[in-house]
């Protein structure tokens, strides 16, 4: 039977979580471990400052006190799984917000991906978007479309094969809306998003400054050319975007050349 490990970012009892693991129980044999707490935003960080304790919460579901999803799939991978034995599948999710555009760099579900394929394991990231708008989805309550599209893919990975190259994950952003109103999937570019420099700064009774950020609104650069995650969400699609991890830019690496030259 094929074994999935399954980690997220909003912490060992998210709904999202939960949500996976009734998605695919029925198609792999799942081991979880998961941060005790939310992770929110911690992106690829690594513990290692101080020891981590893997706590056994039932029959292969595991947190890892105050450890990142990084720490989740880098410890179990190295302890949970004998040599020559390990998971067919890292998934991270399904996190609660959105993960597209530059977020990718902040996020610790995609960073849960990342940590996997540099294990040279096949990863996906996936993602449930959210507005507050009338007439969309709760996403602390519906997940079926979520849960419909992992089911879809993994299934699609088992029966054919992973379908990028090494050091190369999926990452997956389901849109705010009923199963019925999507129109499928769409292959995308992970596109730009605009950000906010501002920072909100309060007060403590005593007189503290202390400032929140992060409370920005989702805006991106639209345009029908990019063909990005973004345009795709607004128009009810699936997203799924290649994400690599080289970060190199080769198309510089020439001018960089000549430019130091002179």
């Amino acid at each position: 039977m094929k074994q999935i490990l399954l980690t997220n970012d909003d912490g060992f009892d998210a709904v999202g979580l939960k949500a996976l693991i009734k998605a695919l129980s029925p198609l792999a044999k799942l081991t979880v471990v998961a941060p005790a707490k939310n992770k929110s935003a911690c992106g690829h960080s690594l513990t290692l400052d101080r020891p981590l304790r893997m706590i056994n919460v039932d029959d292969d579901y595991y947190k890892i006190d105050d450890g990142t999803p990084t720490d989740c799939v880098f410890i179990s991978l190295n302890n949970l799984f004998k040599e020559g034995y390990k998971p067919d599948l890292v998934i991270s999710g399904i996190n609660i917000g959105s993960n597209m555009g530059e977020d990718i760099t902040y996020s610790g579900t995609a960073a849960a991906a990342m940590e996997a394929t540099l294990q040279g394991i096949p990863a996906i990231a996936i993602s449930q978007v959210f507005n507050d708008l009338p007439g969309g989805i709760d996403p602390k309550e519906d997940f079926n479309l979520a849960k419909k599209a992992i089911a879809t893919i993994v299934k699609k990975i088992f029966k054919k094969e992973f379908p990028l190259e090494d050091r190369k994950f999926l990452n997956i952003n389901i849109p705010p809306i009923h199963e019925d109103d999507c129109k499928g999937f769409k292959i995308t570019k992970a596109g730009y998003r605009i950000y906010g420099n501002d920072t909100h700064r309060h007060l403590s009774p005593r007189g503290e400054e202390f400032y929140w950020i992060g409370l920005h609104p989702l805006v991106w650069e639209e345009s029908e050319k990019l063909n990005c995650d973004f345009e795709a969400i607004k128009a009810n699609f699936i997203s799924i975007s290649p994400i690599m991890l080289d970060m190199t830019s080769y198309d510089d690496i020439t001018n960089l050349n000549d430019w130091i030259k002179e």
